[in-house]
């Protein structure tokens, strides 16, 4: 059935660019169109015109940032036309083509899905040192002792850190799953410790040591710039929200630049942020699970989406792990992985889903 499901996914990335016909892809794949259209859905957790309405758009913003002519964008990805595709373009991204043309803001990728790649098949194809170094040619100045690099995870700084790739700056981890479990206003405090620690099912003394702790610097020093290091996955992306947010709080005062990175490609899209409205955001979001009131960078946009989906009870993730609950946990996790990238849930968010339900 794997390789059935990617033939279909071939097929349809092969005509992306013609209108779509179900009835042509089941004529393709031999099937009705209802048993390729449930199928898929079943096996991707999207339907098939979901699929190519992401895809489409995605490959757009290519487009997009080579300055060709949005109407042409638009009638190359049938599009009815120009005000037809950048309604659909705002409701995906939050923002206009135009806007994104003008500022280059960071998206979150959708690429082509495969079905059960193999076991390196979400690892780093390009070495960090090797980006990172065209980063140092674009920018010295992040590189030097006023810096603060802060990294989503523990296994990121300790790279980031042991191999000083950031030069003489410094490095503190942000271990936290922030897209899981209730928050407070306040954040860092000691409401906010108690009430993250209550969620994680662990003590306050464990909790400050393995996020409050490491962040020693953030609270301690002070620095020019800090930059932070957020996939573009939703768990990323919350805790990203959390880190600019507390910057608010604490009336930080220098310059921010967010590198934004694909967990399975490490190439870096660095943007220069500015504070003012990450606040209410994670008020808005975080705390009250309520859609914000703030433009927002596309990426960010599309993953609080995702996370204001997975507070509903009957989401995308439960629904996959319901029809396939049959299979073996460690079967189910790695489904999971691969067909909800863009969700970026670690093991331990999975199997307490999956403990639910079966």
């Amino acid at each position: 059935m794997n390789d059935y499901i990617q033939l279909m996914i071939d097929w349809i990335e092969e005509n992306l660019t013609n209108e779509f016909s179900l009835e042509g892809l089941a004529g393709y794949m031999g099937y009705s169109p209802y048993y390729c259209s449930f199928k898929f859905h079943q096996a991707t957790g999207i339907s098939i015109r979901r699929y190519i309405l992401l895809r489409r758009l995605y490959l757009s913003t290519e487009d997009l940032a080579n300055n060709r002519k949005i109407i042409d964008i638009a009638f190359d990805y049938n599009y009815s036309s120009q005000e037809a595709y950048s309604r659909t373009f705002k409701t995906v991204f939050g923002i206009s083509p135009k806007e994104f043309q003008l500022n280059q803001m960071p998206v979150q990728s959708f690429a082509k899905l495969t079905i059960h790649h193999g076991e390196d098949g979400c690892r780093m194809n390009i070495s960090r040192e090797t980006e990172v170094e065209q980063l140092k040619n674009r920018k010295r100045e992040l590189f030097d002792h006023d810096v603060l690099n802060i990294l989503n995870g523990q296994v990121m700084y300790e790279e980031f850190k042991d191999k000083k790739l950031m030069g003489d700056s410094d490095y503190v981890p942000f271990n936290e799953a922030m897209c899981v479990n209730a928050t407070t206003t306040s954040i860092f405090d000691h409401v906010f410790i108690q009430t993250r620690a209550a969620g994680h099912n662990e003590s306050e003394e464990n909790y400050s040591d393995k996020v409050i702790k490491p962040l020693n610097n953030l609270f301690k020093k002070n620095y020019n710039y800090i930059v932070l290091w957020f996939g573009e996955d939703m768990f990323c992306q919350m805790n990203l929200l959390t880190i600019l947010a507390y910057l608010e709080q604490s009336q930080y005062k220098g310059r921010v630049f967010y590198n934004s990175f694909r967990e399975d490609e490490f190439k870096v899209n660095q943007t220069e942020l500015t504070l003012g409205n990450y606040y209410s955001v994670y008020e808005e979001v975080l705390v009250n699970h309520m859609k914000p009131t703030n433009k927002l960078l596309p990426v960010m946009y599309q993953a609080i989406e995702l996370f204001l989906e997975m507070q509903t009870e009957n989401n995308a993730v439960i629904k996959y792990i319901s029809k396939n609950k049959h299979l073996p946990t460690s079967e189910l996790l790695k489904r999971l992985f691969e067909v909800f990238p863009t969700i970026g849930y670690g093991d331990s968010q999975y199997l307490e889903l999956i403990d639910k339900i079966k």
